[in-house]
């Protein structure tokens, strides 16, 4: 069999299938890599060995009785700490969760095992899915598999790290201001945030309820519209209020031609402080490669998104305040003993389980839903959320996606943002897309000339149009793949690649 890192979702599911090699072949391979590679990337938190080679020997058995597999049989997959998985602990890199067993099943997950993939584990992530770099975990952090010196992006850096050294062929991560796009994009692998509704929350752990979204990563653009495929072929979940019906056509339709349609442009987000220059030719590159391939590009506005990061940190706080208050170490959560009252148990137990980070964004959510404060910010930021919703549906009427960069620079080493502040502009192209619900996806364009470090573009579309979205990203790979991008790079971190996972 080829080295595991040389091979996409896609292609480990077909060769399954035709039994160019077994489903335990494939897991054990992972698992290999994950032992050899992880005590440098340290994208897990969990390896769950035993549940991956049960899946598999279960896809092996089908096969050998002579049933048809499933989309995703064989493929190793890992999962973000926030979902919840049997046999597994459920933690948010947080110490207030630490030890917690997953009770039951998430939706997302437990429709991507439905499709035969193969559970290798749980991935790191900022705690409670606060932070853009991963350092805020409770447990370590996690390195980018491009230079170990520097942060994946967050919060989903754990799964786009596994994605990007080769451990695991595909992961879930969750976005709720663009905690798949970011890291994604600082990893060089292809992340896509759903619109809003598309793939069910029921299981995983709430940090902004109507922020939130499910999604997945990969190498290729195929690989994601499989997994998108295997999240949506079942409808709507009872379990979920917000989700919402979807057919499940990704593949059929990734090769859908861009000609004839439109790429919106925003030339004022390219005037956006920090935007270095080697993200602004990535962006010059990415629609040259669209317009090679017959689309027309329009310049498009979007007004109200230069005040998208202002609302999104008044509405993502009291969000995050309401639904953490939940873990009091009384029905959930670390619970410090030797208390003399309740009132002091639960204030210890929050006190000592909850991270720095944590603590900041549930007191300013607090702040921000007191009396007298509600009126002055909540209420003006929702009211900014709907003209930037507004602003989205007119330019959407002129184009069918809007092209920007992903994050306005490639990944800083360790240490390097330590400013709160500086830290949340990371997202500054990513949130307007979780504030408006519609879907965008990140696309690696090759490697920057100052950086060495992968650069990506982010396309965006109309809510519910992510299927269309995908042909686009796919259109976009297509012209990197014909030499239109950076510069071809290796199909994950070139200290990863290579059999055996020498690093």
């Amino acid at each position: 069999m080829a080295s595991l890192d040389q091979l996409s979702a896609s292609t480990i599911a077909r060769g399954v299938a035709a039994g160019d090699f077994s489903a335990t072949e494939v897991a054990r391979a992972s698992l290999d890599a994950v032992a050899a590679r992880d005590p440098k990337v340290q994208a897990f938190l969990e390896v769950s060995a035993d549940l991956a080679l049960t899946a598999a020997a279960s896809v092996d058995a089908a096969r050998a009785r002579g049933e048809a597999l499933p989309p995703l049989a064989g493929v190793p997959v890992a999962f973000k700490d926030n979902m919840q998985l049997v046999g597994t602990h459920t933690t948010c890199a947080s110490r207030m969760l630490e030890g917690y067993e997953s009770p039951f099943t998430a939706t997302c997950v437990r429709r991507v095992l439905d499709a035969g993939a193969v559970p290798v584990g749980k991935t790191n992530m900022d705690e409670f899915a606060f932070g853009s770099s991963t350092e805020s975990s409770a447990f370590h952090p996690t390195a980018n598999p491009w230079d170990t010196s520097r942060v994946p992006g967050g919060s989903s850096g754990g799964s786009a790290a596994a994605v990007a050294s080769g451990q695991v062929a595909l992961a879930l991560g969750s976005d709720t201001g663009g905690s798949i796009r970011q890291p994604a994009s600082f990893c060089g692998v292809v992340g896509l945030k759903p619109s809003y509704g598309v793939v069910s929350r029921y299981g995983v752990v709430a940090f902004g309820s109507s922020l939130d979204q499910v999604g997945p990563f990969g190498r290729r653009v195929e690989d994601v519209a499989l997994a998108m495929d295997a999240l949506t072929c079942a409808g709507r979940d009872p379990y979920d209020a917000t989700s919402q019906d979807c057919e499940p056509d990704f593949r059929a339709h990734l090769d859908d031609p861009v000609e004839g349609h439109t790429v919106g442009v925003v030339p004022e987000l390219m005037a956006t402080p920090g935007l270095t220059d080697e993200v602004r030719a990535g962006i010059a590159l990415a629609r040259a490669a669209l317009e090679s391939q017959g689309a027309r590009v329009v310049e498009v506005e979007l007004p109200s998104i230069a005040s998208a990061i202002a609302a999104y940190y008044v509405i993502a706080p009291c969000e995050a305040f309401s639904n953490l208050a939940r873990f009091d170490g009384v029905r959930y959560g670390r619970q410090q003993d030797g208390c003399s009252s309740l009132a002091r148990q639960t204030a210890l137990s929050r006190a000592r389980g909850f991270g720095q980070e944590a603590k900041r964004r549930q007191l300013l959510g607090a702040y921000l839903l007191s009396s007298g404060t509600y009126d002055k910010y909540y209420y003006p930021a929702q009211q900014v959320r709907t003209l930037i919703t507004r602003d989205y549906a007119r330019a959407f009427a002129r184009c069918d996606a809007i092209l920007m960069p992903a994050s306005p620079r490639t990944a800083f080493r360790f240490g390097e943002v330590s400013d709160p502040t500086q830290m949340y502009a990371a997202d500054a192209f990513t949130i307007s897309s979780n504030i408006a619900g519609n879907g965008s996806v990140s696309v690696p364009l090759g490697l920057g000339a100052d950086s060495g470090m992968p650069v990506s573009a982010q396309l965006q579309g109309p809510a519910f149009g992510d299927c269309r979205l995908l042909a686009f990203a796919r259109a976009l790979e297509r012209g990197v793949d014909c030499g239109l991008g950076l510069g071809k790079g290796a199909p994950v971190a070139p200290a990863f690649a290579g059999k055996g996972g020498d690093l």
